[in-house]
């Protein structure tokens, strides 16, 4: 049997995309001997422009870091694409697929201070730097005192802004996701929801917001192919790294995204959970229709991401996106 002998993966340049970047590339050596690995790094209009808005319903930021990675694949630059899946469109390019989704890390979102607080202790009016919807309308919800203020850059970059208060305003907290910081090497650890790390000489204390639903397919890596099927292709290879129940999860979660019509930046939080013994779906989601609106909830159990999706998506939405 033919076994591959040399890949090309394309990433973007962040930490944190070479984090997860070298992570697939320790997993598929420790599966193929004597697999040959070229990195390639490949900026995206994201990297080249930090200023978009993607925090915007109506931003020009779908696929704003995953689509040269895409057309480098297409056009037989690269053999495979890793991507954090919250970032990537609901549709794949004619002619890819998503050949593997990895195991998913924690899903969470934490709060970041400069002191230990938790969402009802920060001090009325403050600011909290996120760029997402999700995260904005939720926190609004909760507390409509709070200001936001939009935030890009990679995450040393954000947690600068709030440390050194290298920010137009300055910073309150930051929301991050867990699995971000995790996959960077933070040294920290959290005990019954609360926890700290060291940055750059300062001490940052950490909160997990459980309660926040997550944006859809947050904490999952996946990597993205040509559509082949021989015995050497990416495609196939991949599928060693391929986790049936994160892929069921966030299929669901994407699914429902695609229902109501959003894309990776829509006010939406989602998640699915797999009961591996009554062999059902559980999905848990919130959407918020516009800025500042009343909380739409739904939750919905079934036995196929479709099914489940489109009951929760029924629940939330005035008008399905569905052809």
């Amino acid at each position: 049997m033919m076994r591959p002998s040399f890949f090309s993966i394309g990433t973007r340049g962040s930490a944190l995309a070479l984090a997860q970047t070298r992570s697939v590339v320790h997993l598929l050596e420790s599966k193929y001997r004597d697999l040959k690995i070229e990195q390639k790094i490949i900026s995206t209009r994201g990297d080249a422009h930090p200023k978009i808005a993607i925090h915007l319903p109506t931003s020009e930021a779908s696929g704003l870091f995953t689509r040269q990675l895409e057309d480098a694949l297409l056009a037989g630059e690269i053999d495979m694409a890793i991507h954090s899946l919250k970032d990537l469109p609901i549709r794949i390019p004619e002619g890819l697929m998503l050949a593997a989704i990895l195991p998913r890390a924690s899903s969470t979102d934490l709060l970041i201070s400069l002191e230990p607080h938790k969402i009802s202790t920060l001090p009325r009016q403050a600011t909290i730097g996120t760029s997402s919807p999700r995260r904005t309308e939720i926190l609004r919800h909760i507390r409509p005192d709070f200001i936001f203020q939009a935030i890009r850059g990679n995450v040393p970059t954000r947690l600068r802004k709030l440390v050194f208060k290298e920010s137009p305003d300055q910073l309150d907290a930051l929301i991050l996701a867990q699995a971000g910081l995790e996959r960077l090497g933070y040294d920290f650890r959290i005990d019954d929801g609360r926890g700290f790390f060291d940055f750059e000489g300062r001490r940052l204390y950490l909160r997990e917001l459980a309660a926040m639903l997550p944006a859809p397919g947050q904490g999952a890596i996946a990597i993205e192919t040509r559509c082949e099927n021989t015995p050497a292709s990416a495609a196939l290879c991949v599928q060693v790294l391929h986790d049936e129940n994160t892929a069921l999860c966030v299929s669901t979660e994407r699914l429902l995204l695609s229902y109501l019509g959003g894309g990776c930046h829509m006010a939406l939080g989602a998640l699915a959970r797999v009961d591996n013994v009554v062999k059902k779906i559980h999905l848990q989601g919130v959407y918020f229709p516009y800025e500042g609106a009343i909380p739409r909830l739904g939750e919905a159990s079934g036995h196929t991401p479709e099914e489940v999706a489109l009951r929760v998506a029924t629940m939330l939405g005035e008008k399905l996106a569905i052809s």
